[in-house]
């Protein structure tokens, strides 16, 4: 039986095909602070079953889609190329299912968050109807091979999805780890919005066939946009997590990721509003605060920080301020609107620094007689920066922890925040206070970018050589269709076809392996250069050539809906 007190968090599982930039690293940061806050066969039971899929495929994602889902005729997820595709595929019956989840997700409101996601899955999918999914493939070798059809792979993301619970050890026969058994079902999965559909369809469906408990809440969160656009290395636009860190350091960064996207929507990232943030919300509001208010210790008390008990009615506004903080920032936690937890933060820090002004602590150093109100005033500063402080740990921890060491104070347990003046009367301050933030100069920032994305070189794409219209006449384009084909006996990229021209039957050797299997490629009407001189391509003949573009899978035959023997001009 799992711990209340426990908490299990997990996010999706990272892909390494290039270097991480500033839009991948968001979910980690960003489950990072809610934590510091807080596979197996279903074929013996039915619910699988052999046939044959045909549909549109992505080879980006490895996915198949129907028509209605493409968008523009492209893939939905990522918005490459599809293409038709055929193969022999174990189905998990997902319809099985359909109407167990939808009252799932009635009983229980809170599964997805946000209500936005919800809405997407239930009127996309679940009330379209759900087809049974694909689980298996003939495609590729690089899976886990299917023990009852070795011919057969596991779909990636049905291992992906198990990995949830084998990582914590569960076992099919039940001998389940003690891991599984203390931490599942998990607590929140983190997940982009793009994969919402694996997670709040699929997962449980899965989870459901196999009686096990169903994750307590799936939580999918938007993107992080450069400017108005997806960052994509094809549009130039990326920005790396490692350069940021080197310009701006782990805090700053961790600050603009989860005050600038919201809960719901996508965020943006633009080099301005990112110096904008620093300067105003961490140099300004956050790092002045706390330096004027040590430097004030430090020059009227030595940096002895002591509660005289002297007050006015404008200390009570700073301290419900500060006290009324505490509930609203944990909820909007616990809820997981992070953007709107660090507004509530900065509402007491800006009230901090109106404080000073409404105090004047510089007129009260003047009077000896108002010494016990100046010690009061530094003092109700230095507990409300504590305030900040410990809940900003969850946010900016290395901050925190610095603010709370120049303070120097062990109080700094978020559940004892419940009363204003907790901190030591008496303690000293340090008198080397640390600029928390430097004030950023835009220009030198963007010189800096400069150097990050130094402009291409210009390459002149090197020119076909022209040819005469004479030339174009030698060669003669007639319509075929391919009447019998086989691979290429010493060439895995190569297919051997027999296609009729009209007037004889040629043999010809194609690199189009990749994209076309052999059974596939039978009847396909082509373009043929009829008159090429034979060759022989890897041992065998070739009579001919026929009309392609494209690279690997995304290669396409070019056709022709003529009659055989057409001849085109």
């Amino acid at each position: 039986m799992k711990d209340k007190k426990n908490f299990y968090l997990t996010t999706a599982i990272t892909y390494t095909s290039g270097k991480p930039h500033i839009g991948n690293t968001y979910e980690i940061v960003l489950s990072d602070a809610i934590v510091r806050h807080k596979r197996q066969e279903l074929y013996d039971q039915g619910d699988i079953y052999l046939d044959y899929y045909e549909g549109y495929y992505c080879d980006a994602c490895e996915s198949f889609f129907t028509e209605s889902q493409l968008v523009d005729g492209k893939c939905p997820d990522c918005g490459g190329e599809v293409h038709l595709a055929k193969e022999e595929a174990y189905f998990f019956k997902l319809s099985k299912y359909q109407d167990r989840l939808l009252q799932y997700y009635n009983d229980h409101p809170e599964f997805i968050e946000p209500e936005s996601r919800k809405n997407e899955m239930i009127n996309n999918f679940l009330k379209p109807g759900l087809q049974d999914l694909c689980v298996s493939r003939t495609s590729f070798k690089w899976s886990i091979p299917v023990d009852f059809n070795p011919k057969h792979v596991v779909y990636v993301w049905i291992d992906a999805l198990i990995n949830y619970i084998t990582g914590l050890g569960y076992d099919v026969d039940g001998n389940n780890g003690e891991l599984y058994n203390e931490f599942w079902p998990a607590d929140v999965h983190v997940i982009g919005k793009d994969i919402v559909r694996f997670h709040t369809i699929y997962w449980p469906i899965l989870l459901m066939a196999l009686d096990l408990p169903l994750p307590k809440q799936v939580f999918g969160h938007p993107w992080l946009l450069m400017g108005e656009s997806k960052m994509s290395k094809h549009l130039g636009n990326v920005i790396y997590a490692d350069d940021l860190v080197e310009m701006f350091g782990v805090d700053a960064v961790r600050y603009y990721l989860l005050h600038e996207i919201p809960y719901d929507n996508d965020g943006s990232i633009t080099w301005d509003l990112l110096i904008e943030r620093i300067n105003g919300d961490l140099a300004n509001i956050l790092g002045n605060l706390v330096n004027r208010t040590l430097a004030m210790s430090n020059k009227y008390f030595g940096g002895i920080v002591e509660n005289r008990g002297v007050s006015e009615p404008v200390d009570d506004e700073l301290k419900q301020t500060a006290l009324n903080m505490v509930p609203k920032f944990n909820k909007l936690m616990d809820e997981y609107k992070l953007a709107k937890a660090i507004d509530e933060i900065f509402v007491l820090l800006r009230r901090t620094n109106k404080y000073i002004d409404d105090t004047t602590p510089w007129v009260l150093a003047k009077d000896e007689s108002k010494k016990d109100r100046l010690a009061t005033v530094l003092y109700n500063l230095t507990e409300a920066i504590r305030f900040a402080a410990v809940t900003l740990e969850s946010i900016m921890p290395s901050t925190s922890k610095k603010i709370l060491d120049m303070i120097n104070t062990d109080q700094r347990d978020l559940l004892n925040l419940d009363t204003f003046g907790l901190y030591q009367s008496g303690t000293k301050v340090t008198d080397h206070p640390e600029v928390l933030f430097a004030r950023l100069d835009p220009k030198e920032v963007m010189a800096k970018v400069e150097k990050l994305n130094p402009p291409k070189p210009v390459v002149e794409k090197k020119k076909t050589p022209e040819i005469t219209i004479d030339d174009f006449g030698k060669m003669e384009l007639v319509v075929g269709e391919v009447v019998k084909c086989e691979k290429h006996p010493n060439a895995d990229k190569l297919l051997v076809s027999q296609i009729n021209v009209g007037d004889e039957t040629k043999q010809i050797v194609s690199g189009i392996a990749d994209a076309y299997k052999p059974e596939d490629f039978v009847g396909t009407k082509v373009i043929v250069v009829n008159n090429l001189k034979p060759a022989k391509l890897r041992g065998v003949e070739s009579q001919g050539m026929i009309l392609a573009g494209g690279k690997g899978k995304k290669l396409k035959v070019a056709t022709a809906d003529l009659p055989v023997g057409t001849i085109i001009h």
